[in-house]
């Protein structure tokens, strides 16, 4: 697996996680309310905003017929795709100033193309990277296409067959991209965590020599923590300011004091993970000192012998060690030892 730079920041291996907001249709049709979306992102400590470019009419067909109607069992049913995309798309004239922002608070700002005019939408904005969406990974002439600009590639995998991801990277490989991460998503709003079956991603990186990822639709932390320790390199959530103020995707999005929280115990568990070693750190050298060993718990005369009364395996590890317990009982003491002594081979005769 490579490491794939999208901005200023590398993903992957040795990296810290790279943590993407989301921010969808929880602008509200709003753009102070996606500028402060975005400024929370950043007072979270996110990495990246992540925007989705498309109209009503370049993502579907405004029909009304039993095709084009929702009844899946979403959050979204009883209405049509063209009418909830009506309420969910970014007006694609705040995207350039919303990307500036994002960057002027430190944070890298891409999105999801829907077809081909987003993508040379996304190119003249010089985005650092594209993300097929798990809906679109079965378009394959739209990721020959984003795979031709030679940016980094994010595909989500939420309704995908283990044959769609590997056509799509093949794909992405025929185009000569190799940058390409791959996201385990469940495609449910909200995900049910006996769905989310994140052992996928460290499966996923093996498989297909990935770097892989989170995109997350389940509620809270949890499993998007979770996933990091199993070996995620980017975490997506949904962000808005407050879920009450409604919106196709608030329902499972997060406010910005739990995505704050994410984003630090995601930090933790990166420590924690750290690396495959066995060896002792200074303060562990340390602690090893109130270990067990051999002491004199007796006083004893020289000449006495050593027995189960005046030597133990107590606390702490100053004295020999226990795997010589039994060789040491029935000898006997060079001189006279105090109790509280840590036995030691000099003091053996």
């Amino acid at each position: 697996m490579e490491k794939i730079k999208i901005g200023n920041r590398y993903v992957g291996d040795g990296e810290k996680t790279y943590i993407v907001a989301e921010v969808s249709a929880n602008h509200l049709q709003d753009y102070g309310r996606a500028e402060a979306i975005i400024r929370a992102a950043a007072e979270a400590g996110a990495d990246a905003v992540k925007l989705q470019t498309y109209t009503p009419d370049t993502i579907t067909f405004d029909c009304d017929n039993q095709y084009f109607q929702i009844t899946q069992g979403t959050i979204w049913d009883g209405t049509t795709l063209h009418k909830l995309y009506e309420t969910a798309y970014t007006p694609w004239e705040w995207q350039p100033k919303l990307k500036k922002f994002a960057e002027s608070l430190g944070m890298e700002c891409f999105s999801s193309p829907f077809d081909a005019t987003a993508v040379d939408f996304m190119c003249e904005m010089d985005m650092p990277a594209y993300k097929v969406a798990s809906f679109e990974i079965n378009d394959i002439p739209l990721i020959r296409k984003i795979a031709r600009i030679g940016k980094p590639v994010i595909i989500a995998t939420g309704v995908a067959y283990l044959e769609d991801i590997d056509r799509a990277l093949r794909v992405c490989r025929e185009e000569g991209n190799r940058q390409v991460i791959l996201l385990k998503c469940t495609s449910t709003y909200p995900s049910p965590y006996e769905d989310m079956n994140i052992k996928v991603i460290p499966n996923m990186a093996e498989v297909f020599g990935c770097v892989t990822g989170l995109s997350d639709h389940s509620m809270g932390s949890a499993v998007a923590v979770a996933s990091v320790a199993l070996g995620a390199k980017m975490v997506e959530k949904h962000l808005t300011l407050a879920r009450a103020d409604g919106g196709p995707d608030a329902a499972f999005s997060m406010e910005p004091a739990e995505f704050k929280r994410m984003v630090d115990e995601i930090r933790i568990v990166e420590k924690a993970v750290g690396r495959v070693t066995y060896e002792l750190t200074e303060k562990q050298k340390r602690s090893r000192e109130d270990s067990r060993s051999l002491f004199v718990v007796k006083d004893v005369k020289a000449g006495e012998t050593f027995t189960e009364e005046n030597v133990r395996s107590i606390r702490p590890a100053f004295g020999m060690h226990t795997m010589y317990y039994e060789e040491v009982l029935g000898q006997k003491a060079k001189k006279d030892i105090a109790k509280g002594t840590p036995l030691d081979w000099k003091l053996i005769g």
